[in-house]
């Protein structure tokens, strides 16, 4: 690669990240519109030079930085535009094709729809999940119908995926969507079995399913036998002026009235931020283990702070190295420029002209 190609190149990603930053710049002022029109612009912008683009260089690792960024603000600007419903559809628009999605992205536009549409994020986590073999039982590779194994076995970048990455798109997949969403443990238990997993980590997810199972079981036992003990003679209550009648607290009248009721008591039992102290219980085996939802959101909030700040390091990472390019190209330039005179190496042996005889007159 020329020095002249590795400058245009540079000046392109400088020209990428300015518009990533208008985008950003967009979104932080509640410019929804115009920052999902600019991402979804960089995006196919990208899709170009990224195909075919070797992903084991620098210039693979700043282009998937930007893949990244660009697909986070355009799935945020979604989100809040109540264009919840679109993510996953707007992200098989921008690439290529799902395992070309970066992994944060897909897990970040999974989540903000699957209290929607939950059997469209299913379908779109088993697809994204199908296109990757496990490897060497060390890593996962992308293998489609354009992509073979063979070729991407060496590679990494986008071709490739680290067995925690992986495994952080199953845990979305069998324990919040399958396992809580939708509530099929018996599909989500059959899946673990049947997926490439390395053994240890297959055997916690089961273990973590099978306590859920249980648990759930339990719970729905007591529930019928409580339901059971409950299931007592009408009961009456004497009125002073009038006949024994039903009471309405045991037996409602009618359907509307145990609709209201049922409203009413929920909406007194309820605080606005009750929700911020309730208690997620996990069973692993003989342990019990209780999360509280403070606890969720706040390892959330440490995420996202890891994620800028990686992205931030990125950036710095690629305006240093264009810097150098750019110094070194300065010193080539000097360098071919203070040695371009060429010297006549005979000039020092030739002896000087003789001088006219008028001269000597």
């Amino acid at each position: 690669m020329g020095m002249e190609e590795v400058g245009e190149i540079g000046s392109l990603h400088s020209q990428i990240w300015e518009q990533i930053e208008l985008a950003e710049s967009y979104l932080v002022c509640s410019l929804y519109e115009e920052a999902a029109s600019l991402a979804s612009s960089i995006l196919n912008q990208l899709s170009t030079i990224v195909t075919g683009h070797d992903d084991d260089d620098d210039d693979g690792v700043e282009l998937h930085d930007m893949l990244e960024s660009a697909g986070m603000v355009l799935v945020q600007s979604l989100n809040e535009l109540g264009r919840v419903s679109e993510i996953l559809n707007e992200l098989k628009q921008s690439f290529s094709s799902v395992g070309a999605i970066p992994l944060q992205v897909l897990l970040a536009g999974a989540c903000f729809q699957i209290s929607q549409s939950p059997s469209s994020v299913r379908n779109f986590l088993e697809e994204f999940l199908s296109k990757w073999r496990f490897v060497d039982d060390d890593y996962y590779v992308l293998a489609n119908d354009e992509t073979s194994v063979d070729y991407v076995k060496g590679c990494s970048g986008r071709f490739r995926l680290r067995v925690d990455d992986y495994l952080d798109v199953v845990e979305v997949y069998v324990m919040k969507v399958l396992a809580t969403t939708l509530n099929d443990l018996d599909l989500a238990i059959h899946w673990v079995e049947k997926a490439e997993l390395p053994k240890d980590r297959r055997q916690g997810l089961l273990r973590r399913l099978h306590s859920l199972h249980s648990a759930r079981a339990t719970t729905t036992s007591s529930r019928g036998s409580s339901a059971l003990s409950g299931d007592n003679p009408k009961k009456q209550i004497n009125i002073p002026n009038g006949s024994p009648q039903v009471s309405d607290n045991n037996y409602p009248l009618n359907d509307d009235k145990i609709g209201k009721q049922s409203v009413i008591r929920f909406s007194k039992g309820v605080t606005p931020y009750d929700w911020w102290y309730r208690t997620l219980n996990l069973k692993l085996g003989n342990i019990q283990i209780a999360i509280s939802n403070k606890k969720v959101a706040f390892g959330c909030l440490i995420v996202l702070v890891y994620w800028i700040l990686r992205r931030k390091q990125a950036r710095i990472k690629g305006i240093i190295k264009r810097q150098a390019l750019n110094i070194k190209k300065g010193v080539v330039d000097l360098w071919q420029l203070a040695f371009s005179y060429q010297v006549n190496p005979l000039a020092a042996m030739q002896s000087p002209p003789a001088p006219l005889r008028g001269a000597q007159r």
